[in-house]
């Protein structure tokens, strides 16, 4: 939960006590055989109704090349036979090896299946969806946000696989968390963050997002569905605005430009996101139609338009958008033929007052001229079924999002409805008994949950919007399940949400998933490497580095380095290193300019990279 937003709490007295933590062993870092050389698997994202954006990321034993061809295709069958579209692209050192490609030519409302190949190695197989378009009944949405390494376990993920009823996942932001290890976490055995320091550098950043790609249920969600994204402020620093953040010093960590830059950078490498204009990677904000049925507005509440956080509520000049955003957004509102309208966004938009004050003023009750500017706009061009979709605070609500003179007792004076969904492990607070005072400060506030870790899932129909809230029963311990916590729905041309009566349901026969294995897989040919060396970084390096390498058992291990005549320069003895990630730091920061060989050796395996020096 946002620091404010706590503080805030606490001072109030609504704290009765803090979740519990606990200590679990469970290695969700899985690198099967198979996956080589995309050990990172497959994802697909921002879907339109003719093209759909590709990714994955090539791993080598040597990443000695400058750069490595990547084959992609798109076939409408599992077994990749009746190919609709293919082609080719490159990746290198300065994308992290990762690969993009925004595929085009595709049909409306159509499930497909794509791979890749490289170096004559396959990929695993992902399965995608475009978007409808024309007269569409229904559409159904998955709806996450704040999943942190270190506080629990990505099992809701597995869970929304095992579910296979829905169309897309949105994620509101705070896919990745920036802090060091051991701060912000529930002191799991096996879930530290990497690298071990806050995130600060492009190779920090490059680094927490391999780590948390390799989660096995994460891999497998990006697998069968396509993502829709946008950040909110872990993927950079707690609390950040356009000039900086709550989490960031300047001078012991750099510039924020810097900061901002390369977390932006790592943002579009690693996730399955359209990146129309190279020139600002800071501009995210989109839209996403699906037919008649739905405009999607995904903005950026973080580092395109937001002011300084402070006390200042009702100041003019403080803008949470942007001009730019704003307006873009308004016109979209203004031009939409849709049925219905939804934003997906960080922060709580419905007021949450304690006594006439503000709470949090790092959600939109900071920023309270441009929203009041915003629902001004809404309510004098008469725009119906308005939805927000919010993640940030951890929590579960369910908002009636007011005017002034909001009547909660006949549904009078709300402009639409606000969903906002909980974490998939972030840590909240527990309010036993503040809840009940949460709403009679409220009365706009029609559900809270302040405890449970978990998804929402978003059914969207002609006749209503529904936002049904399922939790896990222990985010620490992945092997126990999921229940069903409450729904809520808005109708068609009303302004007010109210609570149903149980979940939605898809009737219709779920598709078939991408299949587990890449085409060339053969079962018992391939054998376990002992040792798998995923990256060096940073290469080139101006100081030290940190390899990454997975160990399928514990093992003793040795590190050299050569230089380019082959003379050994150091040698790291590490006596058996755990199974799964390890992270090792060269020391390279008093070696002069040049060319080395990083050479890491198992009794079973040897295999090397070349770092270059700067």
């Amino acid at each position: 939960m946002k620091k404010t937003l706590i503080s805030c709490l606490i001072i109030l007295g609504f704290i009765s006590n803090i979740i519990s933590q606990g200590v679990l062993n469970s290695q969700r870092e899985k690198l099967e055989p198979y996956l080589y050389p995309f050990y990172h698997g497959v994802a697909s994202g921002d879907p339109l109704s003719d093209a759909v954006v590709l990714w994955t990321r090539f791993t080598d034993d040597t990443l000695s090349l400058d750069s490595v061809k990547i084959e992609w295709r798109i076939a409408t069958d599992t077994n990749m036979v009746n190919v609709v579209t293919s082609g080719h692209g490159y990746t290198n050192e300065d994308k992290d090896w990762t690969f993009k490609v925004d595929a085009n030519g595709l049909s409306p409302n159509t499930y497909y299946f794509y791979d890749f190949k490289a170096q004559n190695n396959y990929s695993i197989r992902g399965r995608t969806k475009t978007a409808p378009v024309g007269d569409i009944d229904s559409l159904r949405f998955a709806v996450v946000s704040c999943s942190n390494w270190q506080h629990g376990y990505f099992h809701a993920y597995r869970h929304l696989v095992m579910r296979n009823d829905f169309d897309c996942i949105l994620h509101l932001g705070d896919y990745i968390y920036e802090y060091e290890e051991g701060h912000y976490t529930a002191n799991l055995s096996d879930r530290s963050h990497e690298p071990s320091n806050e995130i600060v550098s492009l190779e920090d950043y490059r680094i927490r997002y391999s780590q948390y790609r390799l989660d096995e249920d994460l891999r497998d969600l990006h697998q069968q569905f396509p993502f829709i994204m946008v950040w909110d402020d872990h993927e950079s620093a707690n609390n950040s605005y356009k000039d900086g953040a709550e989490n960031h010093t300047q001078g012991s960590e750099g510039t924020w430009v810097d900061r901002r830059n390369n977390s932006t950078q790592a943002y579009h490498e690693w996730l399955p996101i359209r990146t129309p204009d190279l020139a600002n990677k800071t501009k995210i904000y989109r839209k996403f139609e699906w037919g008649d049925l739905i405009d999607l507005h995904m903005l950026d509440t973080r580092l395109i338009g937001r002011s300084e956080q402070n006390n200042s509520y009702s100041d003019p000049n403080k803008t949470l958008l942007g001009t730019d955003q704003y307006n873009w957004l308004t016109n979209n509102l203004q031009s939409s033929n849709a049925r219905w309208n939804i934003l997906g966004q960080q922060v709580m938009i419905a007021p949450l007052e304690a006594f006439g004050i503000p709470v949090n003023n790092d959600q939109w009750d900071g920023y309270d001229y441009e929203r009041s500017q915003l629902f001004n706009f809404i309510t004098n061009n008469a725009i119906n079924n308005f939805v927000v979709l919010t993640g940030d605070i951890h929590t579960s609500w369910v908002n009636d999002i007011p005017l002034s003179n909001y009547d909660a007792s006949g549904c009078q004076n709300s402009i639409g409805v606000e969903y906002v969904v909980t974490s998939v492990t972030s840590a909240s607070t527990s309010l036993s008994a503040g809840t009940s005072i949460i709403r009679f400060a409220n009365p706009h506030i029609q559900y809270v949950d302040m405890v449970k870790k978990g998804y929402m899932i978003l059914d969207v129909s002609k006749t209503k919007v529904q936002g049904d809230y399922y939790y896990m029963n222990d985010v620490e311990d992945p092997a126990i399940g999921e229940y069903y916590g409450d729904g809520y729905f808005m109708n068609n041309n009303e302004k007010c949400a109210n609570q149903a009566a149980g979940p939605t349901q898809r009737l219709e026969v779920p598709p078939v998933y991408a299949p587990e294995f890449p085409m060339n897989y053969n079962v018992g040919v391939k054998a376990y490497d002992n040792m798998i060396l995923l990256g060096v970084y940073p290469n080139p390096t101006t100081g030290n580095s940190t390899i990454q390498l997975f160990l399928e058992n514990s093992s003793d291990l040795k590190v050299y380095i050569t230089n380019s005549l082959g003379e050994l320069i150091s040698t790291q003895n590490h006596s058996m290193m755990k199974n799964g990630m390890n992270y090792i730091n060269l020391e390279m920061q008093n070696l002069p300019s040049g060319i080395y060989n990083i050479i890491c050796e198992t009794s079973h395996k040897k295999t090397s990279k070349i770092l270059i020096k700067q």
